[in-house]
C-alpha cells in the first residue's frame, strides 16, 4: 500500500441527498428497539437512500467487532456478551418496516464458542415467525471456519448465505489480517453444497489488478457462489487504508460483463454497490425466470 496523498473524489462519487421519506420512522424504530445497523456502523454511502425507503441492514452481536480489518469502520474492542433479546427485537423491527426481504449481518465474534451462530440463527427464525412470507439473507463472518457453527445458521434456512471475500488473496495480510482467503472460500463452498444460494463481494480500489479479480471470480464460481457484488472502497477515515485508485464506472460495467460471462447468476457492479445493494433483486435474478 502506498503513502500517497488522498485522491481527489471523482464526480461519479458525488450524489445528492435523498428525500427523507421513511427515514425518521427507521431511525425512531432503531432507537426504540436499541438495534444496530451496518448502514451506520460501517458508514455505508447508501444509508440515506435505504432509510428513506424504509429498510436497513441489521447488525447482530454488535456494535463492536473482535477483528481489526483495516478497511472497516465498525468499532473494535469493547466486546459485550450477546443480548438474548436481540433476535426478537430485530423481528419486531422487520415487522414494523413491513419488509419482504431482510438482510442480516453480524460483527465477527471470535470470543464466542460458536462465533455467534446461534444468535444469528435465532434471529432468522424469529423474523420468519413474525413475517411468514419473508425472505432472509444472512451476511455472516467466517465463524472461525467452524463447520458446526455454519450448520447452525443454515438450519434456520436463510434464502441467501452471504460471506464477503472483500479483496484478492495477495492483499489479505494488509486489508484483513485475521482472515484466511481459503477459509472463506470453504465456508461458501459448504453452504453451496448444502443447497443454499451463496453470495460474496469485493471492494475495489485497494491495489488489486484486473487479472487478480478475474481469478477470484473463478475461485468463487468453483466454490458454487451464484451472486457477486463489486463496489468502490471508500476509506472511512484517515486511520483506515488509503484508496489506491478510483475505479471508473465503465470498468465496473466491464467487470459485470466478465462475471456474468464466467457464469455468475446475478452481479451488481458499480461504485456505490455494497453487500446488501438491491439484495432482493439480485436474489430473484439468481433464481431465474421461475421467480417472476
Amino acid at each position: 500500500m502506498s503513502n500517497q496523498k488522498p485522491l481527489k473524489k471523482p464526480p461519479w462519487l458525488r450524489r445528492r441527498l435523498p428525500a427523507s421519506g421513511k427515514g425518521a420512522m427507521v431511525y425512531q424504530t432503531l432507537d426504540d428497539l436499541h438495534l444496530n445497523t451496518v448502514c451506520e456502523s460501517a458508514m455505508c454511502p447508501n444509508r440515506g437512500q435505504c432509510f428513506s425507503e424504509g429498510t436497513a441492514t441489521f447488525l447482530l452481536l454488535g456494535p463492536d467487532c473482535t477483528r481489526s480489518c483495516r478497511f472497516c469502520a465498525v468499532d473494535k474492542g469493547k466486546i459485550k456478551p450477546p443480548d438474548p433479546d436481540e433476535p426478537q427485537r430485530v423481528a419486531q423491527a422487520a415487522a414494523r418496516f413491513k419488509l419482504d426481504y431482510v438482510v442480516l449481518t453480524m460483527v465477527t465474534r471470535d470470543d464466542l464458542p460458536d462465533g455467534g451462530a446461534a444468535l444469528v440463527a435465532e434471529s432468522i427464525t424469529r423474523i420468519k415467525q413474525a413475517l411468514p412470507h419473508v425472505m432472509v439473507e444472512a451476511l455472516i463472518s467466517d465463524l472461525g471456519g467452524d463447520e458446526a457453527a455454519l450448520n447452525t445458521v443454515l438450519a434456520s434456512e436463510p434464502e441467501v448465505l452471504n460471506h464477503n471475500l472483500e479483496t484478492i488473496p495477495r492483499l489479505y495480510a494488509t486489508v484483513r489480517p485475521q482472515a484466511v482467503y481459503e477459509r472463506s472460500l470453504q465456508l461458501l463452498s459448504r453452504a453451496a453444497r448444502a443447497g443454499f444460494i451463496t453470495k460474496s463481494g469485493l471492494m475495489l480500489g485497494l491495489g488489486e489488478e484486473l487479472d487478480e479479480v478475474a481469478v477470484v471470480m473463478d475461485d468463487l464460481l468453483e466454490a458454487g457462489c451464484k451472486i457477486l457484488t463489486l463496489g468502490q472502497y471508500l476509506a472511512p477515515s484517515k486511520k483506515h487504508l488509503a484508496i489506491e485508485r478510483y475505479v471508473e464506472p465503465d470498468e465496473f460495467d466491464q467487470l459485470k460483463a466478465l462475471a456474468l460471462g464466467k457464469g455468475f447468476s446475478a452481479v451488481a457492479s458499480a461504485p456505490f454497490v455494497r453487500s446488501s445493494f438491491r439484495a432482493k433483486e439480485l436474489y430473484e435474478s439468481a433464481l431465474g425466470p421461475e421467480s417472476a
